[in-house]
């Protein structure tokens, strides 16, 4: 809980950023909710870090209704897109297939910056607008550094998990082997016993 604690105070240090680590239960459905304007660059970046086969529903809906991404059964992923309306725009996460498993959904919601908020004089300077994209692809690969991270850590849960059940499962495998073999010696040694008869 404090990797996740100390990944998702990293990821809202970026400006612009909102983090959120959620529990999804089996057959429900959390959506969150960005108000911005036309032109606003957004992005959704997300990954499933616990619960069943580490996938989840996911779909982004503009104040139109219409769908701006829908995927099934994703463990992870990135998408970046400009608003096409004003108004509020939708982020679901759907656990609705699952029928037992709550999953734990690490993800942030990036807002930048209107393309029509400059002014007509920052639009014309170009070391303004070198500035501004040289602050956004730092923006950039600070989520792609926080977003490895969350990978990386999944990643490690899992060897883990499955280092465990390995020497679990050697560990009966030694005691039964260990057990079959004191029960040969003594099947075999009644076999060659000697018995006399009184």
């Amino acid at each position: 809980a404090a990797a996740w604690l100390a990944f998702l105070v990293g990821l809202s240090l970026v400006a612009g950023s909102h983090a959120y680590a959620i529990l999804i239960d089996a057959h429900a459905e959390d959506c969150f909710f960005e108000h911005v304007k036309t032109g606003t660059k957004m992005g959704l970046t997300f990954q499933v870090a616990e619960g069943g086969f580490l996938d989840i529903d996911v779909s982004i809906t503009g104040p139109d209704g219409k769908a701006v991404y829908s995927g099934e059964r994703e463990t992870d992923g990135k998408y970046t897109f400009a608003a096409h309306t004003d108004g509020d725009y939708r982020f679901c996460f759907s656990n609705k297939m699952s029928t037992l498993t709550t999953k734990l959904v690490v993800f942030s919601i990036v807002v930048g910056s209107e393309d029509s908020a400059l002014s007509a004089d920052d639009r014309h300077d170009k070391l303004s607008d070198m500035v501004r994209e040289l602050s956004e692809a730092l923006h950039n690969v600070k989520r792609e550094q926080d977003y490895m991270e969350v990978r990386g850590r999944t990643h490690q849960m899992i060897n883990d998990e499955t280092n465990t059940r390995v020497v679990y499962w050697s560990f009966f495998e030694t005691l039964l082997l260990f057990s079959m073999a004191v029960g040969q010696v003594y099947f075999l040694r009644r076999f060659f016993e000697v018995r006399t008869m009184v």
